[in-house]
């Protein structure tokens, strides 16, 4: 059972790290983006604008946490 909790404790420290939210978006841009391609559509620009904006989001709220 150890040799499963480490590796469990591996992976949610490598895709979660230290913020969950920005995790869950990253992964939501990246399932939105798979729907509209399937769907047909050309959604290239879709994830690195929801990347950036959740990065920029991440940030201020770091910069208000340190006031």
């Amino acid at each position: 059972m150890t040799y499963l909790r480490r590796f469990g404790r591996f992976w949610w420290s490598f895709v979660i790290g230290d913020n969950l939210l920005l995790a869950l978006g990253a992964g939501t841009a990246i399932g939105v983006t798979a729907l509209l391609v399937h769907l047909g559509a050309n959604p290239w620009w879709l994830l690195p604008v929801v990347v950036l904006a959740l990065l920029c989001g991440s940030v201020l709220v770091a910069a208000r946490a340190g006031d």
